[in-house]
C-alpha cells in the first residue's frame, strides 16, 4: 500500500468507528413520569403518587412519594425514592425490550423500603410498569401503572 494512503485509511477507520458508536448512544432520558396508582390491601387500599422522576449524575432516577392508606390514615407516609436504571436498560427500553430495575425508598421516619420492578414498553417513550415495594419482611405491596418519558 502506498504510504500516502495510510493516513487516509486511518482516518476512514476512525470515522467508521465513531459513526458506529454514534448509532447506538443512550437515549436522552432525564425525566420520567409515572401515573398515580393504587393497590388493594386486606380491608382497604393504598394509593401511591410521585412527581416526575429526575435522573441524577449517578444515573439513578429520583423522586418523592406520598402513600395514603385507606381507611387506616395513621399508616400514611411520604419520603424519597431512587431507582437504578443504567444506560443499557434505557437502550433496551427504547428498543422495545422489557427491563427489570431495583431501588430504595426511605420514608420521613428514616425507615427503608426495598423497591423492585419491571418496565414493559408499549412504544419508545411509554409503557407499563409493575412495582413491588417491600414494606417489611412480610408485607409486599404491588402497584401496576404506566410510565412516560416526556420530550426533552
Amino acid at each position: 500500500m502506498c504510504a500516502c494512503l495510510r493516513p487516509l485509511l486511518a482516518f476512514a477507520l476512525f470515522a467508521a468507528s465513531a459513526l458506529g458508536a454514534a448509532e447506538n448512544p443512550p437515549p436522552r432520558r432525564d425525566r420520567v413520569e409515572v401515573e398515580p396508582t393504587w393497590t388493594s390491601i386486606y380491608v382497604g387500599t393504598v394509593s401511591l403518587q410521585m412527581p416526575p422522576f429526575v435522573r441524577n449524575g449517578a444515573g439513578d432516577f429520583e423522586s418523592t412519594y406520598v402513600a395514603r392508606v385507606l381507611p387506616f390514615f395513621f399508616y400514611n407516609e411520604s419520603g424519597r425514592l431512587a431507582i437504578q436504571v443504567p444506560d443499557e436498560s434505557l437502550r433496551r427500553l427504547a428498543a422495545g425490550e422489557a427491563v427489570e430495575f431495583s431501588g430504595r425508598a426511605v420514608n420521613e421516619k428514616g425507615e427503608p423500603r426495598r423497591v423492585e420492578g419491571k418496565a414493559t414498553p408499549s412504544g419508545p417513550d411509554a409503557g407499563k410498569i409493575k412495582v413491588r415495594v417491600f414494606v417489611s419482611a412480610r408485607i409486599e405491596l404491588i402497584f401496576n401503572t404506566t410510565y412516560r418519558f416526556p420530550p426533552p
